[in-house]
């Protein structure tokens, strides 16, 4: 699935430069509208991909729904789904309001991207000290909101071999993924993966770029009944 996901992916990029319109996000220091980091992405040159979203695909999704559901988290249907994911989102945009942290949405979906800045530093799977605090936020909506499944991805910059940045990439998201679960937070929730050096969102030709590259990505997908 993650293969056939990727592929997918990889084919939105392509076709990504043609497209003029894009979701609107909110600019955490600001509080106004701007330009998606998708379409940013389809539009700042080659190389460059768009954020990768939810990695794992719709059937590790539904394994997760389906196990929530079983463990007796209740199911969300019809228009309780956007009502209940506006609220979350309001909830995060307000308590993330003055980080580095953007919060998107795509459909019913939210996805919260962690820069560098304030995750890991190079070459690095530990949490950034400043990096704490934002997760605890993180982690109180989630307590809150639990009828969701959280997708965490890790990401790195293309510095170094494939592989170790896989790697890399996949230790960064289990970091993050067992600090919210110390939070009280349910385990069957998570799904944990890692993207690699595959999606950059910023140029690699510059420390900024890279420091941009080097995220964490955290999705929120609503349990279905």
């Amino acid at each position: 699935m993650f293969r056939k996901h990727t592929l997918r992916l990889l084919t939105a990029t392509a076709l990504a430069s043609l497209l003029v319109t894009g979701c609107q996000t909110i600019n955490p220091q600001t509080g106004q509208a701007q330009t998606s980091r998708a379409t940013k992405g389809a539009l700042i040159g080659a190389g460059v991909g768009i954020a990768a979203g939810l990695l794992t695909g719709d059937s590790a999704v539904k394994r997760r729904q389906h196990a929530l559901i079983g463990a007796g988290v209740g199911g969300l249907t019809g228009g309780l789904i956007g009502r209940y994911q506006d609220r979350q989102e309001a909830a995060l945009r307000e308590k993330l309001r003055h980080t580095d942290v953007e919060v998107s949405r795509d459909g019913d979906n939210i996805t919260l991207n962690m820069p560098g800045n304030v995750t890991f530093a190079f070459n690095s799977a530990n949490l950034e000290p400043r990096f704490y605090p934002i997760l605890n936020d993180v982690a109180a909506v989630l307590a809150e909101y639990d009828q969701t499944v959280v997708e965490v991805a890790g990401h790195t910059d293309n510095i170094g071999t494939a592989a170790v940045n896989q790697r890399l990439s996949e230790q960064r998201a289990q970091t993050v993924t067992q600090y919210l679960v110390t939070k009280g937070l349910e385990p069957q929730r998570f799904i944990t993966v890692g993207g690699g050096k595959n999606y950059p969102i910023a140029s690699n030709d510059t420390e900024a770029g890279r420091a941009r590259n080097r995220r964490v990505e955290i999705t929120l997908v609503p349990v279905r009944s």
